[in-house]
């Protein structure tokens, strides 16, 4: 009887003593990679939220560099070893889903319209959204006061229509020690999206919903034209500078105009210059303030188990309040305009920032990102050098592009 008792108690000690390692094995990990130097700001927080109301699943983030983030995510993917849950450019995701990397995230109507105008689009393909927008990022026309006044221009009046844009340019390369204009034009992704803005203040596209390229259109020539025009009253050889450092240029009193992001707005501030900000220029088929709408995405890889649950999770940690949050941490542009009144009442310079979502056209999704922007530097850069007029650069890369829809 005793032995029996001792080997029974011994069982009970064996399960009690194996019970925490298989709690522990029902633990299902989420793997996140987070793009950046650090963790997104609130998102510790957020996750410990999550995993409180989902009992049974752990999130498990991992930060890599910018550098680094989009190659890792792609290699762990086509290794068939995907991560969970992952920041990427949203540009990539038609690239994943007809690779089927990656699952759809379905949004209800109202959730598309808690968003900014076209922030869904920017994830959208086929009438299907493949990824939960995560950052916004949209631009403005900053100029130097001083260079304006110095030229014999009205300070206080910024151009509103390219051909402005393009006089204004002239008078301040003519009757000044600086140019007009910050051309970028360097082999580097963002001079596929300066141009993009050309092309979003002129009701412009590059791909249309049927998947159709239509590069090749009178709107699109217009803006080719504009730039190729742009180019004598811009910093020499612009095909050395991508847009941070023509913004150092700016920052420095070397050009009277740029087209950047909110953060040129705290560059200038900390630089004690007489500057402004207001909405892009329109082209002559303007229909409003444009601008090219680009966003990240959290997207949610395919063959991992925990599809449904890193859904759930990426809607959590983007909801309102929360995106906000991690937004004015971070100075990116609000992907909803919850609080936006009050943003421009206590910071007036947000305004042209919103002011272009209305008019805006989102990075063209292809299934080639890369096919697609080689193209593109090459016919801006093409125009920029005097090697070929606009309107052949723009048929000869309309038709390069038919590869990468």
């Amino acid at each position: 009887m005793r032995k029996t008792t001792g080997l029974f108690a011994v069982s009970l000690l064996a399960l009690a003593s194996a019970a925490p390692a298989a709690h522990a094995q029902d633990v299902k990990e989420i793997t996140f990679i987070n793009c950046g130097d650090e963790l997104t700001a609130g998102y510790a927080e957020y996750f410990a939220e999550w995993e409180a109301a989902n009992p049974g699943f752990k999130v498990a983030p991992e930060v890599v560099g910018w550098g680094q983030c989009q190659d890792k995510v792609t290699t762990l993917a086509a290794a068939g070893t995907p991560v969970s849950l992952a920041y990427v450019g949203s540009r990539t995701l038609k690239q994943f889903a007809q690779n089927d990397l990656i699952v759809p995230v379905p949004m209800t109507d109202e959730e598309k319209a808690s968003y900014y105008n076209f922030v869904p689009e920017t994830v959208t393909f086929d009438g299907t959204q493949w990824g939960v927008p995560v950052a916004f990022s949209t631009k403005a026309l900053f100029w130097n006061k001083d260079l304006f006044e110095a030229a014999g221009l009205d300070p206080e009046t910024p151009p509103k229509t390219w051909e402005e844009k393009i006089a204004f340019a002239k008078q301040i390369t003519e009757n000044t020690d600086a140019a007009g204009y910050g051309l970028v034009a360097k082999t580097f992704d963002n001079t596929m999206h300066q141009f993009l803005h050309w092309v979003y203040t002129n009701d412009g596209l590059v791909i249309d919903a049927d998947d159709n390229i239509v590069l090749d259109s009178p709107q699109n020539l217009a803006a080719l034209t504009a730039l190729k025009e742009i180019v004598p009253y811009s910093e020499e050889g612009p095909t050395a500078y991508e847009q941070n450092e023509v913004r150092a240029i700016w920052l420095d009193g070397g050009v009277a105009m740029i087209e950047a992001g909110v953060g040129a707005a705290l560059r200038a501030e900390e630089a004690g210059m007489n500057w402004g900000v207001a909405p892009l220029p329109g082209g002559p088929d303007s229909k409003g303030p444009g601008t090219l709408l680009i966003t990240d995405s959290l997207a949610i890889f395919k063959g991992t188990g925990v599809e449904d649950q890193a859904i759930s999770l990426a809607k959590f940690i983007t909801e309102g309040e929360r995106q906000w949050d991690a937004e004015m941490a971070q100075g990116l542009t609000p992907l909803r305009p919850i609080h936006s009144d009050e943003l421009v009442a206590e910071t007036p310079y947000w305004a042209p920032f919103l002011d272009g979502i209305e008019f805006g056209g989102p990075e063209p999704l292809l299934t080639d990102y890369i096919g697609l922007q080689n193209v593109m530097i090459e016919m801006v850069q093409s125009v920029v050098t005097g090697a070929a007029e606009p309107a052949a650069a723009l048929t000869t890369a309309a038709g390069e592009l038919e590869q990468y829809k």
